[in-house]
């Protein structure tokens, strides 16, 4: 194993250890290459070669690099962990839990592990678990900043206020120059109801590593909570979508006003997502937060809303129902453009832009031909996509 290796100053397994640590893969596969040529069993080698290829998303290769380094030691710790580094890297976190609970048979009072192991329980979204192991690595060393901010994160997720915030700021204070430590402090603030701290520590962030995506999309959320209109319809949307009781409208009617009351508010939730975030895109100290993309879907529903109470002003006007009625059709499509915009998978945006689409184009022939019934069908149809697009998830989801 390494560690019973003698390593000097000239080791190429050393220079890659140490190119590993600088974010230089590229460089330390080449130094442990060389080192494999003059000794094809050297079992560190084949070990942190496996990290170098992961780290370049070389998967297929870095994972029989690290069963190699198994195989040559099955008994030692350091292989089974950097395995389930491997694997966490490759995106296996099932395989990655494996290896890592060998680890600790071997190895049981090595933090690290344990820090890696609380790691793998977040992405999986095992809060309990993650909360656990990140509480069994802080007893071996009580010190370790991202430890205590794993601990924070899952007890974030777990509704632990006092716990969570406590844990964030005790990691912040153990390593001010952390990343992750602020960003577990700006995760437990937003959570429980302080968006301004949130984006502040999202800032700090993002200072620290201007490339943390992740924060960048926090920092976001946090600026648009602090709006209290904003936050109250996000609430609202968010928690309340009437689903189960589509069931129920054969035997009660009159549901249908609660259906209309829940489309309405998801609909003047959108609307404030839309004017918080073309807001914030034009405010010379956010609007770099802001991709082209996100902008242009804002300054779109804030123009369909503009322009559908425009036709809606000219119909009455004019006294023409038909012109009246698709100037609120006009204005509905916000929430058919926001949910297809906020649909995460490629296949059902698309199904989602399709049914937009023949919304738009059942607004003007119905306008045209001055039929009012249909386009008032078209309103509904567009406030409806809450329900359309739910079930566009869910078919997505099980064929994906």
């Amino acid at each position: 194993m390494g560690q019973s290796q003698v390593v000097t100053a000239a080791d190429p397994v050393q220079r890659a250890r140490t190119l590993l640590g600088m974010r230089r893969p590229a460089e330390a596969e080449r130094e442990l290459r060389g080192a494999l040529a003059q000794d094809p069993q050297h079992i560190t080698a084949h070990s942190f070669l496996a990290l170098a290829l992961a780290q370049q998303g070389v998967v297929d290769e870095a994972v029989a690099e690290a069963h190699e380094a198994i195989r040559l030691a099955p008994d030692q710790w350091l292989t089974h962990y950097v395995a389930g580094q491997v694997h966490q890297l490759a995106r296996r976190p099932d395989e990655a839990m494996a290896a890592l609970h060998v680890a600790l048979e071997l190895e049981p009072e090595y933090a690290p592990i344990w820090e890696l192991l609380a790691r793998v329980h977040v992405s999986k979204g095992e809060w309990v678990q993650a909360a656990e192991a990140a509480r069994r690595g802080l007893a071996i060393d009580p010190q370790e900043s991202d430890l205590v901010s794993l601990l924070a994160v899952a007890l974030t997720e777990l509704g632990e206020a006092e716990q969570a915030t406590a844990a964030a700021a005790h990691a912040v204070g153990l390593d001010p120059e952390s990343a992750i430590a602020h960003l577990a402090y700006g995760r437990a603030a937003l959570a429980f109801g302080d968006p301004r701290r949130a984006a502040d520590a999202f800032r700090e962030v993002l200072r620290l590593n201007p490339g943390f995506d992740q924060a960048r999309e926090l920092l976001v959320t946090a600026l648009k909570q602090r709006n209290p209109l904003y936050r109250r319809l996000a609430r609202l949307r968010g928690g309340f979508r009437g689903g189960r009781l589509v069931f129920l409208l054969p035997a009660v009617p009159p549901l249908i006003v609660v259906f209309i009351i829940i489309a309405v508010l998801h609909w003047a939730a959108w609307v404030a997502e839309a004017w918080t975030t073309l807001r914030l895109a034009r405010a010379k100290a956010t609007r770099l937060l802001f991709e082209g993309a996100e902008a242009r879907v804002a300054v779109l529903c804030c123009g369909l809303v503009a322009v559908g109470a425009a036709v809606l002003v000219l119909g009455v006007a004019l006294g023409q129902d038909a012109i009246g009625t698709a100037g609120v059709a006009v204005m509905a499509l916000v929430t058919a453009v926001q949910e297809a915009v906020h649909t995460g998978s490629a296949r059902g945006r698309a199904i989602l832009y399709g049914w937009t689409l023949l919304l738009v184009l059942a607004i003007v022939t119905a306008t045209t031909l001055g039929s009012t019934g249909v386009v008032l069908l078209s309103v509904y149809a567009g406030l409806a996509t809450i329900w359309v697009a739910s079930g566009v998830r869910r078919a997505v989801g099980h064929h994906s």
